[in-house]
């Protein structure tokens, strides 16, 4: 067998290619690298639940109390009743949700539960913050309701799923139903006895800084066979007083439950949490209803 040579008498030097199981090897690994990637930089539309700060109702924030009573008698308590929160965590990666999945004390969720599509994180924000405002006025409410205490009734936020009376506003206060004065929740319902739904009452409000008016209102049909006004009833205080509720950094409907505990515990003699550590959350109705929460 003869063999080439250069002109140099070199035999010349053989390529050869790479294995077809090594190109194999190195695309997978550029695969996987790939992979690895996107995992930990590309966000996907998941976000965790957790633990979030608790807030002792009883105490003071920025200086001032959570909850501030004036012209009203208070009492000394101690103890805590803390408000917990939930805390929740956007822009997750696939290598932070697989983590979060594995950790006990994250909830992981998809991001349209807690940001519904087409709404930005303004809008968001700012429903959170009314929520978390309506949760004051129907802590305050509960408790004045609660404790019987004479107090103007207001007609409150439109509740959805309810029948809406479209003559009566939300801020109404409420001066008298059938010429009944009104200065508790109840005292509508007891104005309201005997009712059917469809008939004509007069009912007195006070609209904005205007003078009381006569209004007539027609009943809505509660589903019980008794006539309603179709508003949802809110307490405050009457007169000068005030009980004012400050919290700041949080959002959302259920801080309710544990502002009327304060509110409460502030307005009566002794302690309620007996000087010991209580905590716990719920959202509340104006009229003293707890309801669930969603976190």
């Amino acid at each position: 067998m003869t063999e080439t040579t250069d002109e140099k008498g070199t035999p010349p030097k053989v390529r050869r290619r790479p294995a077809r199981g090594t190109i194999r090897l190195v695309v997978a690994a550029l695969g996987l690298l790939a992979v690895c990637v996107l995992a930990v930089t590309v966000p996907v539309p998941m976000v965790t639940l957790g633990p979030g700060p608790t807030f002792n109702t009883l105490d003071n924030q920025d200086g001032k109390p959570v909850v501030d009573v004036t012209g009203l008698p208070t009492y000394p308590t101690s103890g805590h009743l803390n408000m917990t929160t939930v805390s929740v965590t956007d822009g997750l990666t696939s290598f932070q949700v697989l983590r979060a999945w594995l950790d006990p004390q994250q909830q992981v969720v998809p991001r349209s539960a807690i940001f519904p599509p087409g709404q930005t994180q303004q809008e968001v924000d700012a429903k959170n913050d009314a929520d978390f405002a309506g949760s004051e006025t129907a802590a305050v409410s509960a408790a004045l309701t609660y404790l019987d205490l004479p107090a103007q009734v207001v007609v409150g936020p439109d509740i959805q799923g309810l029948p809406v009376n479209p003559v009566l506003r939300p801020g109404d206060r409420v001066v008298s139903v059938q010429g009944k004065q009104i200065g508790r929740i109840s005292d509508i319902r007891a104005a309201l006895a005997g009712t059917t739904p469809g008939g004509q009452i007069p009912v007195e409000i006070v609209r904005g800084d205007g003078a009381p008016q006569a209004v007539t209102v027609t009943l809505i049909d509660l589903g019980n066979g008794q006539g309603g006004l179709g508003i949802a009833p809110v307490a405050r205080p009457a007169g000068d007083e005030k009980i004012t509720i400050s919290l700041s950094g949080v959002g959302g409907p259920s801080a309710g439950l544990m502002f009327s505990l304060a509110v409460v515990d502030r307005l009566t003699p002794g302690e309620l949490t007996g000087g010991t550590f209580i905590a716990g959350t719920g959202a509340i109705q104006a009229t003293g209803q707890v309801m669930g929460i969603a976190g």
